[in-house]
């Protein structure tokens, strides 16, 4: 099957990004080096074409109240213009995926999913629908998405003319918030959210030709391009979980360490008489190595080296110098001594038990 390409396709071959295949579509994983690439979105600013990610826009009278019923997380509440990042459940708990849905109004609601999921969610949502007064519109194909992120990701905005120095001021756009405006007559979903752990935005474009122009006037105005890899790394040194790693079709939001994002106390929503009375199979861990590199899918073992779990994603830490990873742990084998070792081929190596993210991002 012939890969999907993004707008922005014929930039990232002119820049020789490494290119491969992700989730159907052909992206850029990296182009000067993983290590360049962190750095300039913790200390600077980057720039990722996250493209591939796939957005529902979900209308009508019911909108709000329907993105609630879907969601563990709490929604219909929140105020207009809020983003809120949630797992979706089937009716026995288990992730179909995690999704941030953008609250524009009771009526008008964006949901962008993970690009591996797209047809799984849009076939699930769209099943949902019977009891409530709305419309669904597949946009995957409408929308580009830019995420630019980093300390200098304010400056980097006014700059390019998306907003006015007042319009990006933390007490007028905090973190997780939204905000529609229009550039040379398009309109453009301008959401604080980001995959970093850095203070960030993500543009939601309906015209190729201005998210061609904000990407090489971004990048003109100092913005670093980045890809996948280093997308991968800044998640993992912050701990946001990763679906088809940390999150999975055979496990619940409580396995994962993701109990804030299940409301129980809601009304209704789907999963919530399941996970009511649900108690985790598994723990997420936070496990860091001086020597060695962890990977997806490397065994965890307790001190007399018998396996409770395994590694969900590892890397090495761009900012730490040291191999870090997530990793389920089956509860019940949980070591009272909170002593884990990591097994990397024929080696097995103490790994630190780690109750906070590996690196702090800088987010407010």
């Amino acid at each position: 099957m012939e890969l999907q390409k993004t707008v922005l396709s014929e930039d990232h071959i002119k820049l020789e990004a490494k290119m491969a295949a992700f989730a159907g579509f052909s992206m850029p994983i990296q182009y000067t080096s993983v290590k360049d690439e962190v750095s300039s979105v913790r200390e600077k600013v980057g720039i990722f074409d996250v493209s591939h990610m796939g957005e529902f826009l979900v209308t009508g009278p019911d909108a709000a109240k329907f993105v609630d019923f879907l969601i563990t997380n709490d929604f219909y509440e929140v105020e207009n213009n809020k983003a809120v990042y949630s797992p979706l459940c089937r009716e026995d708990g288990t992730v179909i995926d995690d999704l941030i849905a953008y609250k524009i109004s009771n009526e008008e609601v964006l949901i962008c999913v993970n690009a591996s999921n797209i047809k799984k969610d849009w076939s699930w949502i769209s099943s949902q629908t019977q009891k409530f007064d709305v419309s669904l519109t597949d946009k995957s194909q409408d929308y580009s998405l830019l995420a630019i992120q980093g300390p200098d990701s304010p400056k980097l905005l006014i700059e390019l003319g998306v907003l006015k120095k007042e319009e990006i001021e933390q007490s007028s756009f905090p973190y997780y918030s939204i905000k529609k405006v229009s550039i040379e007559g398009s309109q453009m979903i301008i959401a604080r959210t980001g995959y970093t752990g850095e203070d960030g935005f993500e543009v939601f474009s309906p015209s190729p030709e201005i998210t061609k122009q904000l990407w090489s006037q971004a990048i003109k105005n100092g913005g670093q391009p980045c890809g996948l890899a280093a997308r991968d790394v800044l998640r993992l040194e912050v701990c946001y979980p990763l679906y088809g790693h940390e999150l999975a079709d055979h496990i619940t939001p409580l396995d994962a360490s993701l109990k804030w994002t299940v409301k129980i106390k809601k009304p209704s929503f789907i999963g919530k008489d399941f996970l009511s009375s649900y108690e985790p199979k598994y723990k997420l861990v936070k496990l860091a190595l001086e020597k060695g590199i962890p990977r997806e899918g490397y065994n965890i073992l307790n001190s007399k080296e018998e396996i409770i779990g395994k590694v969900t994603s590892g890397t090495l830490s761009v900012m730490l110098n040291k191999g870090i990873s997530l990793g389920l742990v089956e509860k019940d084998k949980f070591p009272k001594d909170k002593r884990f070792f990591i097994q990397i081929r024929k080696n097995i190596f103490e790994a630190s038990y780690q109750t906070k993210p590996f690196f702090k991002g800088g987010h407010k």
